[in-house]
């Protein structure tokens, strides 16, 4: 099949949290076979953060973020037989879920790919005048990257024909163990962009334990945190670019994931975070949310924390061999059923047993 995505950006992930998504899972599918385009705005001074040149397996074509760009875009998408809109392209949003909703006729699919699903199902609910409301029921089917039975159920009462939740996951050739480096070489290492409904569960799991153990060493990634009161124990290192990401995992002795606000509600929502560093064989600890078993065994492939009391006391518990046992056995979880090339075969599965291509407008 020809697939055509809108989405932020495949290229960066200068504040674009999805771009390891984007690229484990599109780059598995044109290893099945399928053919694949990505279009992005110049938006957001991603072009000049970028991590990645333009992929082998991609072809990815960036558009002027105005209406003439877009049409462009989509003139140039309108040959694919998938056409697929991101949520949070963060510019013409809006006007590109209605434009790739009219893209669906007979031997094309459009269809709405929800990458942050319980923000976005707060926000329909907080406004009747979405107009993704509507538009629901008219995409062939919604894709999310978490979620669970709540968001399901959440956009099924929306009235979408199909809602499937396809997991973020390892590209073991992207993220995988290396040689540790002294400058990530912490107790604890956090990677996140300050985000309005982050900050409070970042102040709570990460700031607060830090101020606990003032005799361990901390670390933190992302954009905007420079002028957050934090601790002497604390290196802010601001943005770390994904060609780091590997050495950070696997030269800290834990590395903490922190879900947003309402991701934690829903629950069922495994960040990219966690299978990056279970593919460096780090020892993860999350903050503990409903369905987190589904992926990684608490106590043996992952450490929970209910606030940063128990973060900073699995710290003072932690040893080097606890640590390293716990990341070797999540690497060997995400290996056996938690890679792309897994959700790939998901996504063909959908698109196929649903008999899109033959459906009526």
């Amino acid at each position: 099949m020809r697939f055509a995505f809108f989405g932020s950006s495949l290229v960066s992930a200068y504040w674009n949290g999805a771009a390891t998504y984007y690229r484990g899972l599109l780059k598995a599918l044109a290893a099945r076979g399928h053919e694949v385009s990505f279009f992005e705005p110049d938006a957001f001074e991603r072009q000049a953060h970028r991590d990645i040149a333009d992929p082998d397996w991609a072809r990815v074509t960036v558009f002027a973020p105005d209406a003439e760009g877009m049409e462009k875009a989509l003139r140039a998408a309108a040959a694919s037989d998938v056409v697929v809109k991101f949520s949070g392209v963060g510019v013409l949003d809006r006007e590109l879920e209605e434009a790739v909703l009219a893209m669906r006729r007979p031997g094309r699919i459009a269809i709405f790919w929800d990458v942050d699903a319980p923000a976005t199902l707060d926000s329909v609910a907080a406004d009747p005048g979405d107009p993704l409301r509507r538009q629901v029921p008219g995409y062939d089917a919604v894709f999310t990257y978490g979620g669970g039975d709540a968001v399901v159920a959440a956009y099924r009462k929306l009235g979408a024909r199909l809602c499937l939740p396809v997991y973020n996951a390892l590209d073991p050739g992207t993220h995988h163990r290396v040689a540790p480096e002294p400058r990530f070489a912490v107790d604890l290492a956090f990677l996140g962009n300050r985000l309005p409904d982050r900050e409070a569960r970042v102040e709570s799991f990460f700031l607060a334990p830090a101020a606990m153990l003032p005799g361990r060493r901390f670390l933190l990634g992302g954009n905007g945190w420079s002028d957050k009161p934090m601790t002497p124990n604390i290196d802010y290192v601001g943005h770390v670019y994904t060609r780091d990401h590997n050495a950070l995992n696997s030269s800290a002795r834990a590395v903490l994931n922190i879900n947003r606000e309402s991701m934690a509600r829903y629950g069922a929502s495994p960040p990219t975070r966690i299978f990056e560093a279970a593919g460096a064989a780090a020892c993860i600890i999350t903050d503990r949310w409903e369905g987190i078993e589904a992926f990684l065994e608490p106590e043996r492939e992952i450490l929970l924390a209910a606030d940063g009391g128990d973060v900073a006391a699995h710290l003072e518990a932690l040893d080097t061999a606890r640590a390293r046992a716990i990341g070797e056995a999540a690497a060997r979880r995400v290996l056996a059923s938690h890679t792309y090339a897994h959700r790939a075969v998901q996504v063909e599965a959908a698109l196929e047993g649903r008999d899109f291509m033959r459906e009526a407008v």
